[in-house]
């Protein structure tokens, strides 16, 4: 029987020391679990302080970029607007300059125009008319033939003289006559090459204002828009007060100083700004300028500076109690990541081995000097080479066997690539065609690389093998679909092209005709001169239509063969765009395939056309040149090229000066169609020529 434990007051002393090392180990096993809950907290505090402080601080800075992007984006939408403005009131007014009622001596017929013009733009003040010496002969102020003084504003009246250029002036002084502060836009009265008159129209810069208030900047920013001598046209604070006041003394310097840029100064009312800035094309020197208060930019990123710092020390104090309680680890954990390691190795080279097996592919090695050709069981069923064959049990053959099924006009090319290989180090990529069985071709591609030259042994090259012949196929269905769409678009527009040129060209005829035999019957005046006017609209239209027709499909390339069909389009080309073609032929005569011709066509009329649009050649030069099976052609300008080696997708946006035109892969694709190439020489400032060659030993020769 058990004894049972009567002993009221505990176990006994040999059970209590039985009992310890059970307590301790229990005990050191909380604490080791309680370190990696400890030391992932602190962790997460670390990352948490860092981001809350770097979070604070973009945030901040992303406020103070967007402020600064969004006053750089209102200065250029207000610069935008108002030199659309005054471009605008520009042409009005060099249109009124051109006016016929200025030929007559009394004037009184341009006073009656000028009054008519002012009517319909309400923020004109008035138009003058001065003669060169500055005296006012003409002021819609006052009526025609009162005694008038001198202009305003002799600054920019001045310039008008000396350039015999139309100019936008500053903010004048409060003119005599209006008793306002104007803005004058002056334009000279030239005739027979003589200057005779400058006329002036002067507005009040209201407009000027109303652009300024309407771009939507917030109350506490400053714009203002200032002439070149740095007076006050616009402004969005104090407008009526500061209106043609100096400016300060920062924003004087910075128009002086660049064209458009950023400046820090104070403003009229004490106020330290960042100031963006941009000075107007054809404005005779005006600029826009909107400044930022400093403190709304800076103020809160600087909080988040102090923010940042807190956390940035507190982090470092929290690293440091980290770093002593995961330095015991770090042992164990490089012990975990070795073997890790060598566990990713062995199922990456698993991995491998079954990716090769997926795709279908053989591996193969070549010992070049010892003559030998190995090769794995999918290998020799993609070079059809049957088991009886292959000797070894590593399945190897001599190089003489193995050559003998590639096909005898591509066995020069595998193994000239098998000795560049060796001798460069660099990789073999060649496609072959295997003989099969039948007689029939099969294309594969053997890709591979030579073993290290300081290696023992013989020279070898290791590799993989696939067999392409189904994609070989898709591309030849490619091809043939293409060559089938090109022959069929190029149907369809010759039968456009005679649409237009056989019926809508005839009743273009026919309505010319009867607008001839409707000017004889109509009686002179204004109805015979719109007979004549109509006339040659019916020509214009009737040469536009021959000329759509001649671009779909020109029917000199049917009627007269490419020889002359070129000849008649750069011909016609270099006589409406005033550039100068010379076009040679050597060898060529009217016997070339049509879908050869058809495409030599099509392709100078691209290149033309990219010529035109990008190049801004004076000179192109054509040579077709056929030399027994190929036909060679080269297109040469002396344009502003560009750098062949950029990417045609960045080149979009950029056009030719740039990067290649996207016209040229659409040569390239119609080159495809028949076997043809396309090589370019080009460089920035250098011109560009096209070396385009096409085999004509594929293609039936046509009487």
């Amino acid at each position: 029987m058990m004894r049972r434990n009567n002993n009221p007051a505990g176990p006994r002393p040999e059970e209590q020391d039985h009992t310890d090392p059970l307590s301790r180990q229990l005990r050191s096993s909380l604490g080791l679990s309680r370190r990696p809950l400890v030391s992932l907290f602190i962790a997460a505090i670390i990352p948490l302080l860092l981001f809350g402080g770097w979070v604070a601080y973009i945030t901040a800075d992303q406020q103070r970029e967007q402020a600064r992007r969004r006053a750089f984006e209102t200065v250029n939408q207000v610069a935008e607007r108002i030199a659309s403005e005054m471009d605008a009131q520009l042409q009005v007014v060099e249109t009124l300059a051109a006016s016929t009622a200025l030929d007559d001596p009394s004037l009184q017929r341009f006073y009656t125009e000028a009054q008519r013009v002012k009517a319909t733009h309400p923020l004109w003040e008035t138009i003058e008319l001065t003669d060169p010496s500055g005296t006012q002969l003409v002021n819609l102020l006052r009526p025609l033939g009162v005694r008038l003084g001198p202009t305003a504003d002799r600054e920019s009246f001045d310039e008008v003289i000396k350039t015999g250029q139309s100019a936008i002036g500053g903010i004048g002084p409060v003119g005599p006559i209006s008793g306002k502060r104007l803005v004058a836009i002056r334009a000279p009265v030239v005739r027979q090459g003589q200057l005779i008159y400058v006329i002036t129209v002067s507005f009040i810069p209201n407009a000027i204002s109303e652009i300024l208030a309407g771009a939507g900047v917030p109350n506490d920013w400053v714009g203002a828009v200032v002439d070149a001598r740095g007076n006050f046209i616009a402004r969005t604070l104090a407008q009526e007060t500061e209106l043609g006041r100096p400016a300060a003394p920062g924003l004087r310097e910075a128009i002086q100083r660049a064209p458009a840029g950023f400046y820090v100064s104070p403003t009229l009312e004490g106020v330290e700004v960042e100031v963006v800035y941009r000075t107007l094309p054809k404005t005779g020197g005006w600029s826009v300028h909107l400044g930022v208060p400093s403190d709304a930019l800076n103020t809160p990123v600087l909080r988040s500076v102090y923010i940042l710092a807190g956390g940035g020390v507190a982090s470092c104090l929290l690293a440091l109690l980290l770093a002593s309680l995961m330095a015991r680890d770090i042992a164990q954990r490089r012990q975990t990541e070795a073997e890790r390691a060598s566990l990713a190795l062995a199922l990456s080279e698993e991995r491998g081995a079954v990716a090769i097996e997926a795709a279908e592919l053989g591996t193969w090695r070549w010992e070049v000097g010892r003559g030998k050709f190995f090769g794995s069981e999918r290998c020799w069923t993609i070079l059809n080479l049957p088991p009886g064959d292959i000797s070894g049990p590593e399945g190897c053959v001599p190089v003489e066997r193995f050559l003998e099924v590639i096909h005898e006009e591509d066995r020069d090319a595998i193994q000239a690539a098998a000795h560049r290989c060796l001798e460069d180090s660099s990789t073999m990529n060649v496609e072959v065609r295997v003989r099969r069985h039948d007689g029939s071709l099969n294309w594969i591609r053997a890709t591979g690389r030579a073993l290290d030259a300081s290696a023992e042994g013989p020279p070898e090259i290791h590799g993989v093998i696939a067999d392409i012949e189904p994609e070989k196929r898709a591309q030849a269905e490619r091809l043939n679909l293409l060559r089938r769409l090109a022959e069929a678009q190029e149907n369809e527009q010759r039968r456009i092209a005679r649409e237009l040129h056989d019926q809508i060209g005839q009743t273009v005829t026919g309505l010319s005709l009867g607008l001839k035999a409707l000017e004889h019957k109509v009686d002179g005046g204004g109805a015979q001169e719109h007979v004549r006017w109509l006339q040659a609209l019916t020509s214009e239209i009737g040469r536009d239509i021959h000329r759509a027709a001649a671009d779909l499909r020109p029917t000199s390339l049917d009627d007269l063969g490419l020889r002359q069909a070129l000849i008649a389009f750069t011909s016609d080309w270099g006589d409406r765009f005033g550039i100068k073609v010379d076009i040679q032929f050597v060898g060529v005569d009217d016997q070339l395939p049509p879908e050869v011709g058809t495409v030599v066509y099509r392709i100078v009329q691209e290149a033309f056309t990219n010529i035109l649009k990008h190049a801004s050649a004076r000179n192109v030069s054509v040579v077709v040149e056929r030399r027994s099976q190929r036909l060679r052609m080269i297109i040469e300008d002396d344009g502003a090229g560009f750098k062949p080696d950029t990417p045609a997708e960045l080149a979009a946006g950029g056009g030719w000066r740039d990067g290649p035109p996207l016209g040229l892969s659409g040569a390239r694709e119609r080159l495809s169609l028949v076997g043809g190439t396309l090589e370019i020489e080009s460089a920035p400032g250098k011109g560009t020529t096209l070396f385009i060659q096409i085999p004509l030993s594929h293609h039936e020769q046509k009487p």
